[in-house]
């Protein structure tokens, strides 16, 4: 698995791939300058798995960064880093075809699980993000039910899954299905298992992104 990192900075350069160090092979990494900003062409961008770039509070240039990857690498999985995310700029970059947000904070912890996630496809966005970002897409109005072909499920999997689908948690389905908080949480990991994902944000995330194209 190959990982890209991409920052202004060269000691937070220096820091994501510290957080990534024992990924093989060896993360590539490129500084970037505000050159790349205004010709994004001369953008290196090699073939990769999973690309990280830094945003810090360069907002736009994270956003041009992002779509001239996107525009070369069209199945190109990215995590964007930054201090913190207001909704404004996660939903832009979600609707960018981001895959993950991480924040300073979460790098030493968590930034080599988010690759791994990421790179197996699923997503790595915080649930209350993801709650918010689809209430904002979708203007108040329900969410797709079937946005994408589903595998084979039961009725109880079925209802699990559309409950799924309501952002519920386990403990929230649980009370709706009159069913016992394990019991739910089973019936989750089968429908997540399903599905090929990891996480419940991940089927959110997936079915609003199936719902854009249909």
């Amino acid at each position: 698995m190959r990982v890209c990192v991409y920052s202004f900075h060269p000691l937070v350069l220096a820091e994501l791939i510290r957080a990534i160090e024992n990924v093989d092979p060896t993360p590539v990494s490129h500084k970037l300058d505000s050159s790349h900003v205004a010709d994004p062409k001369s953008l290196i961008v090699p073939k990769a798995s999973v690309y990280v770039v830094e945003a810090n509070a360069r907002t736009h240039a994270a956003k041009v960064i992002v779509g001239e990857i996107l525009s070369r690498q069209i199945e190109a999985r990215l995590i964007v880093v930054a201090e913190g995310f207001d909704d404004t700029a996660a939903f832009s970059l979600l609707r960018r075809g981001v895959k993950g947000l991480l924040s300073y904070a979460e790098l030493s912890r968590h930034l080599a699980s988010a690759v791994d996630v990421v790179a197996g496809g699923s997503f790595w966005v915080p649930r209350t993000l993801v709650s918010r970002f689809l209430d904002s897409e979708l203007g108040g109005a329900q969410r797709p039910r079937r946005a994408f072909v589903a595998p084979p499920l039961s009725h109880r999997e079925r209802e699990v899954y559309e409950l799924l689908l309501e952002n519920l948690s386990n403990k929230e389905i649980a009370k709706r299905l009159n069913v016992s908080e394990r019991t739910a949480k089973f019936h989750v990991s089968n429908v997540l298992g399903k599905f090929q994902v990891k996480r419940r944000s991940d089927l959110l995330l997936l079915s609003f992104s199936e719902s854009r194209s249909a």
